[in-house]
């Protein structure tokens, strides 16, 4: 019986011994496989590109596979940007993304699932309608209220932007609402403010959903380039993102295999923090749909 209740998927081992089913699965298989390699390959043509000799970087027509590698140029190129420093930026805007998307989507997550005050539903409701407005629309009116609150030149709005995001919001709402009410209740008979259950029990409690977002709000931060452009102007703060656009752009004397080696330092850590997380990020895609 287990054999026919078994399944590879959405499709169980009693239909795959179909031939029309086999089939069908093979060519989907095949084509996924292509659509992987294909995504993977221009990551990879660009670290092994920034590692070929200069000549042969710039052949026409270009090599696919590297006659020659120099690894140490990695370090060349490091030393020669003073790339740590680009690094630390990026890992000090990481960090207060990071705090600012659990705290406080997570508060709010909770106060509409748990608390639940009056007006709450009407609140939800609008962050569910603001996923589908582009960011655009809002970005003049963000950039003036920084300039007015004089925050350019910190990483403030990048951490409180990480905090005010919808997505993180549903993340946290449908998570919560599998929280018994129970467990609530308990805490409060025992003193417990809202405040503290939160901190004390919901926020402990909620380990998984909270690698998830910090997940995204890892990859997020380490990949935004256009928010750390208009807000950080003093070169000492550019993050890795900011960075590599001024190198791309002319500015620093820098060639074009040192400009492909510093796009390689933007890659590595993504790739990085995949390879370890990837089963909380296909858990957190699975978890990202809303509730009817």
């Amino acid at each position: 019986m287990s054999k026919f209740t078994e399944k590879t998927g959405i499709i169980s081992s009693f239909d795959i011994r179909r031939p029309g089913v086999k089939v069908l699965y093979g060519v989907c298989f095949g084509i996924l496989c292509i659509m992987a390699l294909l995504c993977f390959f221009p990551p990879l043509w660009i670290i092994t590109s920034a590692m070929k000799d200069i000549k042969e970087f710039f052949a026409v027509p270009p090599t696919i596979i590297p006659r020659s590698f120099h690894p140490e140029k990695l370090v060349e190129t490091w030393n020669k940007m003073n790339f740590w420093k680009y690094y630390l930026n990026s890992f000090m805007s990481i960090g207060g993304c990071v705090v600012c998307a659990v705290v406080f989507n997570g508060l709010l997550a909770y106060v509409i699932s748990k608390l639940r005050p009056r007006g709450s539903k009407v609140v939800f409701t609008l962050i569910l309608w603001s996923l589908m407005v582009p960011g655009t629309m809002g970005l003049v009116p963000l950039f003036s209220s920084i300039v007015d609150m004089h925050l350019i030149n910190t990483f403030v709005p990048l951490w409180l932007i990480a905090g005010a995001n919808a997505f993180y919001v549903v993340l946290y709402k449908n998570f919560y609402d599998g929280i018994p009410q129970s467990l609530m209740e308990a805490a409060q008979i025992d003193g417990c403010s809202n405040m503290g259950i939160f901190f004390r029990i919901v926020l402990p409690i909620s380990k998984a959903i909270n690698m998830v977002v910090i997940i995204f709000a890892i990859n997020a931060a380490w990949s935004d380039f256009l928010m750390p452009f208009l807000v950080l102007k003093s070169e000492s703060l550019y993050t890795v993102m900011v960075k590599i656009f001024t190198i791309s752009t002319g500015n620093g004397g820098f060639a074009a295999d040192q400009q492909f080696i510093a796009i390689t330092f933007a890659i590595i850590p993504p790739l990085i923090l995949y390879l370890i997380f990837q089963k909380q990020i296909m858990g957190g895609m699975a978890n990202s749909g809303i509730k009817g």
